[in-house]
């Protein structure tokens, strides 16, 4: 019988007790499969949604405003950025001088937007359940205090 962990391995009971950052992304993956769920009645993914509400709340943004919105770097951007543009839900305006081409959200991802409202508030309740009242205010001001680092939407 093999034994748990390597006990010459300290650092398996520190990461295991108490690692701030597997926590999170344990946290992270549950809420955001809640809100998959609600969202794939609409042929999107909850990143996808996240995404088109930064875009809609910068009202036209270069990808690099948009990536410093969400954390995300340029290849990274170019990749979530890539289905949205497919599906028309977004798209670049061209501008007089060509170099700039701000992202704006089309008419199409304002309806999906819409559409998607209410299953998104349902999400929300959902989430607010499985981590409570509490947990739902320390994760939304840790988010807000994030905010200097980039846009918060």
């Amino acid at each position: 019988m093999y034994e748990q962990f390597d006990p010459e391995l300290e650092i398996v009971a520190e990461v295991v007790s108490g690692c701030l950052m597997t926590r999170a992304r344990r946290i992270s993956r549950v809420v955001t499969n809640i809100y998959d769920q609600e969202m794939r009645k609409h042929g999107l993914t909850a990143s996808q949604f996240s995404m088109l509400i930064i875009i809609a709340k910068l009202g036209g943004a270069s990808r690099s405003e948009i990536g410093r919105a969400n954390f995300q770097d340029r290849t990274t951007l170019t990749r979530n950025l890539a289905p949205l543009l497919k599906e028309g839900w977004i798209e670049e305006v061209p501008t007089e001088g060509g170099r700039s081409r701000p992202v704006v959200i089309s008419s199409a991802g304002k309806e999906l937007l819409n559409a998607a409202g209410p299953d998104w508030r349902e999400a929300q309740r959902k989430a607010t359940r499985l981590v409570g009242k509490n947990g739902a205010k320390a994760i939304l001001q840790i988010a807000q205090s994030l905010s200097g680092q980039g846009e918060s939407i």
